[in-house]
């Protein structure tokens, strides 16, 4: 890449952060369906057109830093060491999110990240699109499983991925109501592994 268009990638880059702090500040502050794109896009001091050029929908604002975790669990699969069982590598992820307090893992008691996800949780277009997304990733996770595609391979994607939103739900629940992060760490931790252990007894044969 040369210099300039190092800087022009970097200068898209400030612009696409600014229109996206911009937007979620706007939305935690007055909610989702309340923000006018046109508000968003004359705070961030952008036309509609270029911010429409970043994000293509208004939902699109705030779901892109979901959208960057999008097959992350095939990924974990795709990626595990050699001789590693595809749920050892989950639950080895999973528990690695709950030390470094990832938000995807639900343990993130940083009062914006919890405002985030009850915005997303609670506004009916978001959740819809959040959604969509799970249906990809149990596809991506399914084909990372087996690349034939097989029902086996399916139906394990499906039953991973809901046991880790049930456990990132159950902990961002323990947020909201009043407990903080490395109150709930221990207990996240005791909970995940009950749920992989779940899983291996169920899956154990073929994963």
């Amino acid at each position: 890449m040369t210099e300039q268009a190092g800087l022009r990638e970097r200068k898209r880059q400030r612009t696409h952060d600014t229109i996206s702090a911009t937007a979620i500040a706007l939305f935690l502050e007055r909610g989702f369906d309340a923000v006018p794109v046109a508000d968003i896009a004359a705070a961030a001091e952008v036309s509609k057109p270029t911010l429409f050029k970043y994000f293509p929908t208004k939902e699109d604002l705030v779901l892109h830093r979901i959208a960057d975790h999008s097959g992350e669990a095939a990924r974990v699969v795709a990626g595990r060491a050699a001789g590693e069982r595809p749920l050892a590598a989950l639950r080895r992820h999973f528990l690695d999110g709950l030390r470094d307090r990832d938000p995807v893992t639900g343990l993130n008691d940083h009062p914006q990240v919890l405002a985030y996800h009850r915005m997303v949780f609670e506004t009916p277009s978001l959740a819809s699109r959040v959604a969509s997304y799970t249906e990809a990733d149990e596809a991506a996770l399914a084909h990372a499983l087996d690349p034939r595609g097989g029902l086996p391979a399916r139906l394990a994607a499906g039953q991973i991925l809901v046991v880790q939103r049930i456990l990132a739900r159950d902990n961002w629940r323990r947020l909201i109501g009043g407990r903080t992060a490395a109150q709930v760490h221990r207990p996240a931790v005791t909970a995940a592994n009950r749920g992989f252990d779940q899983l291996e007894s169920g899956l154990a044969a073929s994963w």
